[in-house]
Order: structure tokens, then C-alpha cells, then sequence
């Protein structure tokens, strides 16, 4: 199949009600010329919306859409050259794999039927269900089904590609192995896609950028390693991962300082552009906690504290260390220590990050 020509989309301030809920609230979105953008966030906040109105199954109530520049706000789904993919994938169960394929192809073109089938088996060989073309969906597993839905939207050669939650009804192993296989394939044909979850790992593990929502609205918009290493809110930071916390203000320039109780006081650098006397929380990811006996090598602060639970989780083990009033998370590859009573918290600068407790703004959140 040949190389898909990546196209533009841009939402701006677009809103939704439906009765009296506002689903989403004037957001404003782009998505790069043959980027893999995802929409991340909890239930309720707007993304399958937002994805549906991007495909036209129904209209904003205000704002505009646009596919390549072109106003697309008012044309109907099937003249938008876009292509869904759905959650419960929607095949057709008394169509073949091939009729199951070929459907939006009849029904959007007047391709003759020789080329028809051939497009059908040039996408069927390209997710890997070649020869399949005379089955039927209940007689393919899971994974099958959800290649014939993949190959039913990539046979539109499609402006846009929407996936709405495609892999959540696989089960662990098989949607780790199709997260690569989607994005290699995403690679492969440049085309633009948007994909719609709530897993936070499968975002990371195929997105270009991540368009993380809450309750309607963006909040934040960036890389991967942007959205988890300078969360623009707390929400967002909890979202993505765990976090310790650790309320105090900046000393001075780039000096953080806490009173964790029972007579400890942490002073510690910290990455911010937050002025001196800026009271909010220093922000500590538990895999960035190296958990000695002794200060590491190379650390700018250390804390000493109570081992309180170890709890092993197969890969990781979740070290909960009491420091003062204050009880930190910090984790590890491989099963627990033994005998380990007492932890002393390693980390560095630049594995930390400030969130002022008035903006709720992250000391350098990227937006765009």
C-alpha cells in the first residue's frame, strides 16, 4: 500500500452540550502533518466527543474544524475523508473479511470491482491478514478482528485516521504487541491519526505528542516525556504516573526548602522559575528515589526514614519510607531488600520539578 500523504487538522475553541452538560468547553487542538496525537484523559472529559466531532457524526455547537485549512465543520462524515476506527471494532457478521473491508470503499467510491479487491488484499497483506478474505469475524480471534477493523479504515487511504479506544478489549500481552505494530504501521504510511484512551502507558508507548483533558477542557499538550516530566497541574501529574509531593517554598534561587516534621528540614535544589518566598510543592517521582544505605554518589540531597512496607509487584518493588510526618514512595527493579529497616532517599536535580501552589502551573509546562 503506498505511503498515505499526511494531512492537517486544527479544532478551534469548539464546545458541546448535550442537555444540559457542556461535554466540551471552546478547546482548541492541532494536530502536525502525519503526527500520532493522542487524546488521554478519565471517562466523562470530552475525548470520544471531541473524536466524534472531528469525524462529523455530529456538529459542534460552536467553533470551527479544519482538515489541511479547509472548513470542514459543516460536511458531513461521509464527504470528510476521515476513517474511525471503533472500540467494539462494528463488523459486519454476515460479511466476509473481504465485503467487511471493501464496505466504505462501495459506499464512497465507484471503483470497478477488480480494483476494489485489489486494495482489499494490498491492506489485508499489510496488517498481516492476507489470505483471510472468505472468513467470517466469529471466526477470527480478537486480534484478527481488530486487524479487519484497522484494514476497513486504512483502505479509504483516509486524510485522518480516528481510533477510539482500538485496543482496550485485547487482553495485556496482545495489546502491548499491537501498540508496537500500530505505531510501526502509523510509521510506515505517514498518515495523520488520533487516537482516543484513557491508558496512560498505551498513550506513551505511540504517541508523537499527547493531548492530556479535563472535564472538557486541554490542559496540557506536548511529548510524552513533556507531559510526564512537567505535568501543568497536579491533576495531570497523578494522572500520569505516581508522584510524591512535598509541600515547603523556594529559599532562593533554585533552593527549595520543607519541614517534614519531627525536626527534619529538607533543603534541596530544584528545577523552577519560581521566585524567591514561592510556596507549592516539590515534585519527586517514585522510580527517580534511589533507596541506600548511605548517600549516593552524585546526589544533591538525601533523607533518612523509616522503611514502613515493601510492597513487590514482580518487576518493581513500591518502598514506603516515613520521613518525619511525611511518608515518600520510591521504587525499584527486582524483589525487596532484606532486612531493610531503615532507607536513606537519594535523588538529583534535575529529577525534580516545582508546582507553585497558586497557579497551578508547572515551572516550565509546555502548551504547544
Amino acid at each position: 500500500m503506498a505511503t498515505v500523504a499526511g494531512h492537517s487538522l486544527r479544532v478551534t475553541d469548539v464546545a458541546k452540550r448535550f442537555d444540559q452538560v457542556e461535554v466540551l468547553k471552546n478547546l482548541s487542538l492541532e494536530a502536525r502533518v502525519g503526527e500520532f496525537l493522542t487524546l488521554l484523559g478519565p471517562s466523562g472529559c470530552g475525548k470520544t466527543t471531541l473524536l466524534n466531532l472531528i469525524a462529523g457524526f455530529f456538529p459542534p455547537d460552536r467553533g470551527t474544524i479544519e482538515i489541511d485549512g479547509v472548513n470542514v465543520t459543516g460536511v458531513p462524515a461521509h464527504r470528510r475523508n476521515t476513517a474511525m476506527m471503533f472500540q467494539n471494532y462494528a463488523l459486519f457478521p454476515h460479511l466476509t473479511v473481504a465485503n467487511n473491508v471493501a464496505f466504505g470503499l462501495r459506499m464512497r467510491t465507484r471503483l470497478k470491482q477488480a480494483e476494489i479487491e485489489r486494495r482489499v488484499a494490498e491492506v489485508l497483506e499489510l496488517v498481516q491478514m492476507g489470505g483471510m478474505q472468505g472468513r467470517y469475524p466469529q471466526q477470527l480471534s480478537g486480534g484478527q478482528q481488530q486487524r479487519i477493523a484497522l484494514a476497513r479504515a486504512l483502505v479509504l487511504k483516509p486524510a485522518l485516521l480516528l481510533l477510539d479506544e482500538p485496543l482496550s478489549n485485547l487482553d495485556s500481552n496482545l495489546r502491548d504487541s499491537m501498540q508496537v505494530e500500530l505505531r510501526l504501521l502509523q510509521r510506515r504510511l505517514a498518515i495523520t491519526t488520533i487516537l482516543v484512551t484513557h491508558d496512560q502507558a498505551e498513550a506513551f508507548a505511540v504517541s508523537d505528542r499527547i493531548a492530556v483533558m479535563q472535564e472538557g477542557r486541554l490542559e496540557q499538550l506536548g511529548t510524552p516525556s513533556e507531559i510526564y516530566r512537567e505535568p501543568a497541574s497536579r491533576k495531570i501529574a497523578n494522572f500520569v504516573g505516581r508522584m510524591n509531593w512535598i509541600a515547603g517554598r523556594i529559599a532562593h534561587d533554585g533552593i527549595f526548602e520543607a519541614d517534614l516534621g519531627g525536626g527534619i528540614k529538607l533543603r534541596t535544589a530544584v528545577r523552577t522559575g519560581s521566585g524567591v518566598g514561592t510556596a507549592g510543592d516539590l515534585m519527586l517521582r517514585p522510580e527517580n528515589i534511589r533507596v541506600t544505605s548511605a548517600v549516593s554518589p552524585g546526589s544533591v540531597e538525601a533523607l533518612v526514614g523509616k522503611v514502613v512496607s515493601q510492597i513487590y509487584l514482580g518487576p518493581v518493588t513500591f518502598c514506603h519510607v516515613r520521613v518525619g510526618d511525611k511518608i515518600l514512595v520510591a521504587h525499584h527493579m527486582g524483589p525487596p531488600a532484606a532486612g531493610l529497616d531503615r532507607a536513606c532517599l537519594n535523588w538529583s536535580e534535575d529529577d525534580t520539578a516545582f508546582m507553585p501552589a497558586d497557579s497551578g502551573a508547572g515551572s516550565r509546562v509546555i502548551r504547544s
